[in-house]
């Protein structure tokens, strides 16, 4: 349907009543256009880390401590939902959230006696937040003469049973979504749901891992072919790097599926990694949008971004990584001897972001260091090993990198003040990735953008917004 957008609002867009009106208004918008939303929210801001907390403390059996948080948590949401609702219709909703925390203090009661958190249990927790945000949003949206809809995700979102990250099964979801959402969809009706949560085709809760609302996002717009795909968080779009590093840092008016995944992989927080996948299937153009100010354009993410003068459109930062070396001279070359590594980082579920090697050594690092011990007890079997944390991975991603002469020299002129332990360059035309020293990394990423972002493209980078700071900072003077 090309009418249909979906529109993920994320954890700080429904933190509290006033966001959630402020959320109303966006959807209502879109609404008055002739445009059929889907809703996808995230739960309350910090609610699902303080679920987590309180599933840890009733795994420890601090039974006391856990019922502490959903105790609070509880209050939380009643006091929303009486900002949102009218008396007549308060009471439904009160008994629907006291009867959700009632059943997870249950679960965390049994928990705390049993002693041992399962990831199945885990799941069971922090899903709460989503299905109770969504609930709620979608009693707020009614009560505000929004034609809206609760729909539970869990009948829609099918995944495996790896809990904590499961993954989605795409074509029973494309079926679960024509039954349960498209008949509400196609009759104008506006269809809201929790983002992150799944089930298994047995209705066992599953979670999508962190920053799932977006991929239930994009899981949903591939499913129903809408025609947008709208990120709702609370910055303006994806930047050329993090304002809260670089103050000047600019919006980036548009950029292309790959480029934008690769920045999701490697650090920029404002998309999860998964999101832009199931759009590129269906070539569904995404959005990423500002809730605190909706006037503004965002970042539109599409197949083909046009040319771009400048060689990079953002630089992102992945931190607390670690290098794992691994030197064995005798085996190195011989047959399987890389495939042994890998299959060992495969046995842990252990993802690699950068690979090196040399005549006698390969050098590999990641970010899963609750795994480290394991991995590296496997891979002294083969090698010896050592390894080397506190290490960050700047990532600067732009079009055919690969195909410019100079740009290596560019960057690592930039950065001679600063100590380069691996490099990546060639496997990707759009990426070029380092690695350093954690604590350099603020300083490396200044020094890179005061290069590359001194005279940005107004077709790509949004200079009219520099200017007005630039005007308004000159006007305090």
């Amino acid at each position: 349907m090309s009418n249909l957008v979906v529109m993920k609002f994320g954890g700080t867009s429904v933190e509290d009543a006033t966001a959630i009106n402020r959320t109303a208004g966006i959807v209502r918008g879109r609404h008055a256009k002739g445009l059929t939303p889907i809703v996808v929210v995230s739960a309350m801001a910090r609610v699902t880390d303080q679920l987590l907390t309180a599933a840890n403390a009733a795994g420890r059996g601090d039974r006391a401590g856990a019922l502490a948080i959903t105790a609070r948590l509880r209050n939380r949401h009643l006091e929303t939902a009486g900002a949102l609702v009218s008396q007549q219709t308060i009471c439904e909703l009160t008994n629907w959230i006291d009867s959700e925390f009632d059943a997870l203090d249950e679960v965390l009661r049994g928990l705390a006696a049993v002693g041992e958190l399962t990831p199945r249990i885990s799941d069971m927790v922090v899903s709460a937040g989503e299905r109770l945000s969504s609930r709620m949003i979608a009693a707020a949206f009614a009560h505000r003469n929004l034609d809206a809809i609760y729909v539970d995700a869990r009948q829609c979102i099918v995944t495996d049973a790896q809990h904590g990250k499961a993954i989605p099964q795409d074509a029973l979801i494309e079926q679960r979504l024509r039954h349960y959402v498209l008949p509400h969809a196609s009759a104008g009706r506006i269809c809201v749901m929790g983002g992150f949560i799944g089930a298994t085709e047995k209705g066992v809760t599953t979670t999508l891992g962190r920053g799932g609302s977006d991929f239930t996002a994009a899981l949903v717009g591939g499913g129903l072919d809408a025609g947008s795909i709208e990120i709702w968080t609370d910055v303006n779009g994806i930047m050329t790097t993090d304002p809260r590093i670089c103050p000047n840092a600019l919006r980036v008016k548009t950029i292309s599926f790959e480029e934008a995944a690769e920045l999701a992989y490697f650090g920029a927080k404002v998309l999860h990694p998964a999101t832009i996948l199931p759009a590129v299937k269906k070539n569904i153009p995404v959005l990423v949008l500002n809730s605190r100010n909706p006037e503004n354009e965002g970042t539109r993410i599409i197949s083909l971004a046009p040319h771009c003068r400048s060689p990079f459109k953002s630089i992102a930062v992945k931190r607390r990584l670690t290098i794992i070396d691994v030197v064995a001279s005798r085996m190195l070359m011989s047959h399987g001897y890389l495939k042994a590594i890998f299959d060992v980082f495969d046995k842990h579920k252990c993802p690699v972001d950068m690979v090196s090697t040399s005549e006698v050594s390969v050098s590999l690092t990641v970010d899963s260091n609750d795994k480290l011990p394991d991995v590296a007890a496997d891979l002294s079997q083969l090698a010896d090993v050592k390894y080397e944390g506190r290490k960050a991975l700047i990532c600067m991603v732009g079009e055919n990198i690969r195909g410019q002469n100079g740009i290596a020299a560019r960057v690592f002129q930039a950065i001679r003040h600063v100590n380069v332990r691996m490099i990546s360059q060639g496997a990707s035309e759009i990426n070029m990735s380092f690695m350093i020293e954690e604590d350099d990394a603020e300083e490396a990423i200044r020094s890179l953008h005061n290069e590359f972002f001194g005279d940005p493209d107004p077709e790509i980078f949004d200079v009219e917004a520099l200017r007005d700071v630039e005007a308004l900072k000159e006007s305090v003077r």
